[in-house]
């Protein structure tokens, strides 16, 4: 047994050599797993585990140092844990001790292996797993928080604990570990939709509103903006608030002019009494706005609303036609030659732009 951690150093020690004795030595690093294997069946004990933890200790530093057998040697580890976690589970070491293990284990080797804590839920009981979280939790909360449009900073360091935290959400199941992982990424408004998601789906509806607000706030209209939208209109509607959802995508507008967002107003109140005022006042921003995205939004309305338009509602939309040509006089011809095409068959769209000069 004790000549085992002897013989992995032997076979790492030019595991990147260009020798042929690889397949020799790789041979002999598959014996010893096989006989670990069989020592938990003939000697199981505290002596086996920790032979095993020096034995995962030494083929996990090897995959570090090595690039020719990286894989074979990680895949090797992982398949040693194995039978650690099963020897542990037979064993019961002390469970702070084991915690601390698996955690250093995981964070001084990055790259490998793996770590299943539902592996090792009998042996770290509920005390290993709580000096476990407690430890984790204290590492990573100090970690900074990757800011919108930073590009994320993902060492090595960073990355083992970011692995061992997302491990830790999954198997205790825990919202709120999963919202801390969350939330140290925040470079992308994608990353505040899948925290106010989690938070959403949770029955935390005020948090989650709260996080489509910075979201938006930081997005300024663009990239996850109509998802952030999205999520915060359903809330408010589940919560009998069709005013406030109306409210969210007003803002949203406002701030940056946007023809889905249109669309999203017009379909939450297009059948009521407060359309015509809402659309109105959103098509006032519009020309008060003035800029070339405001204009190009507004063109695209007109032709949203000459597609769905009632007949009492025609002479607006021509209005509108008459202030977009003095919104954008130059190119307003070709708008207009646009819009006759499109409607070639309805003489009386034609016949009232004609008597308006249009």
């Amino acid at each position: 047994m004790t000549s085992l951690p002897a013989t992995v150093a032997s076979a790492l020690l030019e595991a990147d050599g260009e020798d042929a004795d690889w397949p020799a030595r790789w041979q002999a690093l598959t014996g010893v797993s096989v006989e670990l294997q069989s020592l938990l069946v003939t000697d199981p004990g505290p002596e086996l585990v920790g032979l095993i933890e020096q034995i995962v200790t030494q083929l996990a530093d090897g995959v570090a140092s090595t690039r020719r057998h990286r894989v074979e040697l990680a895949e090797l580890a992982h398949r040693v844990l194995g039978t650690h976690a099963r020897a542990c589970a037979q064993t019961r070491p002390d469970p702070v001790r084991l915690a601390d293990w698996l955690l250093d284990l995981q964070l001084q080797h990055p790259d490998a292996p793996d770590v299943s804590l539902a592996a090792y839920a009998d042996a770290l009981d509920e005390e290993g797993l709580s000096h476990y979280r407690e430890r984790a939790v204290a590492l990573f909360e100090p970690l900074p928080v990757i800011g919108f449009g930073e590009t994320g900073r993902y060492d090595r360091a960073r990355w083992a604990l970011l692995r061992v935290m997302e491990e830790l959400a999954e198997y205790t199941d825990d919202v709120d570990l999963q919202l801390l992982v969350l939330s140290k990424d925040l470079s992308s408004g994608w990353h505040y939709l899948q925290v106010a998601t989690v938070l959403r789906d949770n029955g935390r509806g005020d948090e989650a509103l709260e996080w489509v607000e910075r979201g938006l706030h930081a997005v300024g209209g663009r990239g996850a903006a109509l998802r952030l939208i999205d999520l915060a209109v359903e809330e408010h509607l589940r919560r009998g608030s069709p005013q406030r959802a109306v409210q969210v995508c007003k803002e949203a507008f406002f701030a940056r002019p946007n023809l889905d967002v249109y669309l999203k107003i017009r379909a939450l109140v297009v059948h009521t009494d407060e359309w015509p005022p809402v659309r109105a006042e959103l098509v006032n921003h519009l020309v008060q706005d003035g800029s070339r995205l405001a204009i190009e939004v507004y063109r695209r309305i007109v032709e949203v609303e000459l597609a769905r338009r009632g007949i009492e509602e025609q002479d607006l939309v021509v209005e509108w036609l008459e202030q977009l040509r003095g919104l954008q006089p130059d190119a307003f011809a070709d708008y207009l030659e646009h819009i006759k095409s499109r409607h070639v068959a309805d003489r009386q769209l034609l016949d009232e732009l004609s008597r308006r000069g249009l």
